[in-house]
């Protein structure tokens, strides 16, 4: 099974515990609301942890592959997943999109949803998840 063939199975699963053989120590996932990304594997991870706390009736709907730059500007091996999901009663849709390093694994992780009024939404969710007693040291005081 590739990496993002168990990507995808990690999150329909729920399974945390599954990415920590996914991502590289040094992944760069970029939000849709926070400019500068969030870096590390277990940062990573623990934001994961909160939206799949904040996604309600979330699916895959379709994939897509090919190439692509990283935002260092190299061409690499990436994939679009394709998903829809309720917040808050907000119906979203978005991709994740995973490039992967030359080792196979998620070098970075982008997300982009839409509508605007889903992305404030998703904001203020994420938000409150990240500021929940239970949030991890190293995502505190990140909007």
């Amino acid at each position: 099974m590739s990496t993002v063939e168990r990507f995808r199975a990690a999150v329909e699963a729920r399974d945390l515990a599954a990415f920590d053989e996914l991502f590289s120590p040094d992944v760069r996932f970029f939000s849709p609301v926070k400019f500068t990304p969030f870096t590390g594997a277990s940062a990573v991870r623990g934001l994961l942890a909160v939206l799949l706390r904040t996604f309600e009736e979330f699916q895959y709907v379709g994939q897509l592959a090919g190439e692509a730059a990283t935002d260092a500007g190299r061409q690499t091996e990436s994939h679009l997943l394709i998903f829809r999901a309720t917040v808050r009663g907000r119906q979203i849709h978005g991709i994740d999109l995973l490039q992967l390093g030359a080792d196979g694994l998620v070098e970075e992780f982008t997300v982009m949803v839409r509508p605007l009024s889903a992305v404030t939404t998703l904001s203020e969710a994420v938000l409150a998840g990240l500021t929940a007693a239970d949030t991890p040291s190293d995502l505190e005081g990140h909007p």
